[in-house]
């Protein structure tokens, strides 16, 4: 084996590195629409986060990246360690199956059908209608599919030129030599441990032992069994960089990885042993083949997975005993949580879900400052400004992290509808924010009247009343039509924004004549007419809140949209007639003026 065939192995592993890579990110994006509902998946019930895990897993063929999801998702305070435990260990169910699919080009047959059984015979064919969908179709979809081919070829031309670059080995005296020194299986877990820990994908160093298998024939039972538990242990590394700078929650999933991993290897290696000191196992010294390897790496995760299940709770608690918990004088004090965890980004569909969580508690904050401001115009309290003030704090910094974090997300390849979910969050996240700062200075002109001891009349008190619910019903209905993503909503919120519109200018009208009549004060007045501009600024949000959905989800010129619909759209009419004619009982004035009837004419 010379220097070139050195260059083509590493040249190799790069190919078989970037195709498992470039076919990972097509079917987790294939997947997308599903993944986006993994956190309402994880339960309590063990069995089902075990079959999640594996599940996720084959999904996106890459045990690490579903650890790093975990300890970003614990990190961010979204799961339990509890919770991620059963997920944790059916992942190392799941990530054989890449071993089972390697395993095909082991195949040996002059069969015309059999032969096309190995990769490397329809794997041209994969990266030929990969090729073609990608440039040819229109729908992401289509083209994520055309990816999970291409990948796959890449892959399998990487598993191609491993296996011919070792070749040469088959003869070689110093390479059975040095094959002689794994029969102590020590020294084989030690050096497989660090090659996985190194490349940091198990799934490739199987790939690697199995196309030495297949090339030299050298490779025995004996010398693969401690291997491949030296892979299972080496990918642990992954975990462990992920582990750095996170809170001790998120640290304890790396440790129960690795605790995983291990016990398995230290129980079940020595009980391999024994048994055939015992029993004589014929197999031991037998060439393996790289289906033999699929099917150890199978039963070595199977039988770790049994064997640990059952013990989950006492993993947990040595994982606590690792990780100990941090003495406080304050024992009421929660671990902090980041908002947005980076980890989350190498699986973005899931990144994108805790983003839309995030924003949603966002969404909440915004409608919680905004009653508060309500209430604090009515009745003016200390404690329920500061509240306030805490709460537009907490949104400006809501605003910058989500910007922040999801103009990351967008630089990488993600689906038509999580970009679509990305987009509305994007255009939503200001007008969330923007409504906490009006709510601000709702608060501000409340203190402002407290402060000089003035009082509306009981009239423009009245009113007040009428338009801030107004304002609140609008603000519910905006705010549901985001949460629950529904078309219907956000299509009823035009109308009641009009109204609100109409009230304003209805009550600003009213509070110049009572000026003009010398019934309320100048400074009074201003006071009032900026409480108006306010409240009609905050329903202008909640307009744009649900013209964001309308527009991304039907496609369309939401400006030219609103023109037709209050020209042309019945529906429109007669929602915005009926919240009229509610909000001008509440006012005390059950004939509607001309003008207040014609405004969405």
């Amino acid at each position: 084996m010379d220097i070139f065939s050195v260059i083509t192995l590493l040249g190799g592993l790069a190919f078989f590195l970037y195709g498992m890579n470039i076919m990972s990110t097509g079917l987790e994006k294939l997947t997308g629409s599903k993944m986006e509902s993994v956190l309402r998946k994880i339960t309590s019930n063990k069995f089902k986060s075990l079959l999640l895990g594996a599940g996720i897993t084959i999904a996106i063929q890459s045990s690490s990246a579903l650890t790093v999801m975990l300890v970003g998702l614990v990190n961010s305070g979204i799961l339990t360690l509890s919770q991620s435990v059963g997920v944790l260990i059916g992942s190392h169910v799941g990530t054989t199956l890449t071993s089972w699919i390697l395993s095909l080009s082991g195949i040996e047959s002059e069969n015309v059908f059999l032969k096309m059984l190995k990769p490397e015979s329809f794997s041209p064919i994969f990266a030929l209608i990969g090729i073609i969908m990608i440039m040819t179709a229109k729908h992401n979809k289509t083209k994520d599919i055309g990816r999970i081919f291409v990948g796959f070829a890449v892959l399998m031309t990487g598993m191609t030129l491993m296996k011919d670059a070792v070749s040469p080995l088959a003869e070689s005296e110093q390479f059975s030599s040095l094959l002689t020194a794994f029969n102590n299986p020590l020294l084989g877990v030690l050096v497989a441990t660090v090659f996985t820990g190194v490349i940091q994908s198990s799934a490739a160093a199987v790939g690697v032992l199995q196309s030495l298998a297949l090339s030299t024939g050298a490779v025995t039972y004996g010398i693969a069994i401690p291997l491949i538990m030296g892979m299972n242990i080496g990918t642990c590394v992954t975990a462990l960089l992920s582990s750095i700078g996170v809170n001790r929650s998120a640290k304890r999933v790396a440790v129960i990885h690795i605790c995983v991993q291990c016990i398995g290897t230290l129980v079940l290696l020595p009980l391999f042993y024994l048994f055939n000191w015992i029993f004589h196992f014929s197999f031991v010294d037998t060439a393996i083949s790289p289906v033999g390897i699929a099917t150890v790496h199978t039963i070595f995760n199977v039988l770790t997975t049994i064997l640990i299940f059952p013990f989950t709770k006492y993993l947990e608690k040595f994982a606590c005993f690792i990780i100990k918990d941090k003495k406080s004088t304050q024992p009421d004090e929660k671990e902090k949580y980041e908002l947005l965890d980076e980890r989350l980004l190498i699986t973005p569909t899931v990144a994108i879900e805790v983003c839309r969580n995030v924003t949603i508690e966002m969404a909440e904050l915004s409608k919680k400052a905004m009653n508060l401001s309500i209430q604090i115009l009515f009745d003016y309290d200390d404690e329920l400004a500061q509240k306030i003030h805490e709460n537009e704090k907490q949104l400006d910094i809501y605003e910058d992290k989500l910007n922040t974090y999801l103009v990351r997300i967008c630089k990488h390849s993600i689906s038509s509808n999580d970009n679509r979910t990305v987009s509305k969050m994007l255009h939503c996240i200001g007008n969330f924010e923007r409504i906490g700062d009006h709510g601000m200075n709702i608060m501000e002109l409340s203190g402002e009247l407290h402060k000089k001891g003035m009082h509306f009349s009981q009239d423009a008190e009245k009113e007040l009343h009428t338009i801030c619910n107004a304002l609140q019903e609008v603000v519910a209905l905006s705010f549901r039509a985001f949460e629950e993503d529904d078309l219907t909503l956000a299509h009823q919120v035009e109308p009641l924004e009009e109204v609100v519109d109409t009230l304003s200018i209805e009550l600003k009208n009213r509070h110049i004549k009572r000026l003009q009549n010398d019934a309320c004060m100048v400074e009074l007045g201003y006071i009032y007419q900026d409480l108006i501009t306010n409240i009609e600024r905050v329903s202008d949000h909640c307009s744009n809140i649900a013209g964001v959905i309308i527009e991304i989800e039907e496609q369309l010129n939401i400006h030219e949209y609103l023109h037709k619909l209050k020209k042309t759209d019945e529906t429109f009419q007669e929602l915005y007639h009926e919240y009229l004619n509610q909000y001008y009982l509440e006012l005390g004035q059950p004939d509607i003026p001309e003008q207040a009837q014609a405004q969405a004419r």
